[in-house]
């Protein structure tokens, strides 16, 4: 089961950055099965930002084959340009976000996202693997079952023509 943060950050002043990298804070990949994954979500101007200045935020990441840049948001304070709804996915870190113009502050919000441990995924294998068997057990029941199923069918026909039987035997006899 994944387990989901809360991630903020905030860029002030030109050429500033910051750096998602878990990894290189002791949260290792190979502790945890599915290891990390960033999600921007928003990218908005903070109260402090200078009226009429174009903000522009770059993000530097990889991509399967090698790391890119590029910029992800424009930000205007005082317009309707002031924050941008975003939906972005950085599943390898590191991620270096930048505020190559402007003076922000400019905020980026979004979830962090940590794959369980390792134990737990051994855990659930082990969850996997007997329910396996109490279903291979369980259709073998079933399977009994449908044998038995004919048996009591007649027994409740034979019933039920037993009883007809004797209600015609009572009325033939009136």
């Amino acid at each position: 089961m994944a387990d989901e943060y809360f991630f903020a950050l905030t860029l002030k002043g030109k050429n500033t950055n910051e750096v998602w990298d878990p990894e290189a804070k002791g949260a290792g990949a190979e502790d945890y099965q599915g290891g990390h994954k960033l999600i921007i979500k928003q990218a908005l101007l903070g109260p402090g930002a200078t009226e009429g200045e174009v903000n522009v935020i770059q993000v530097e990441a990889m991509t399967w084959k090698d790391s890119v840049k590029i910029p992800i948001a424009t930000l205007k304070a005082g317009g309707a340009n002031n924050q941008v709804l975003l939906d972005l996915s950085f599943p390898d870190p590191p991620v270096t976000f930048t505020l190559i113009q402007g003076s922000g502050p400019v905020h980026i919000v979004g979830h962090h996202l940590i794959g369980g441990p390792i134990e737990e995924f051994d855990e659930m294998d082990e969850m996997e693997e007997e329910m396996i068997e109490d279903d291979e057990g369980e259709e073998g029941a079933e399977e009994e079952e449908d044998d038995e199923e004919p048996k009591s069918k007649k027994a409740k026909t034979n019933s039920v023509k037993g009883k007809t039987s004797a209600k015609n035997n009572t009325k033939a006899k009136k």
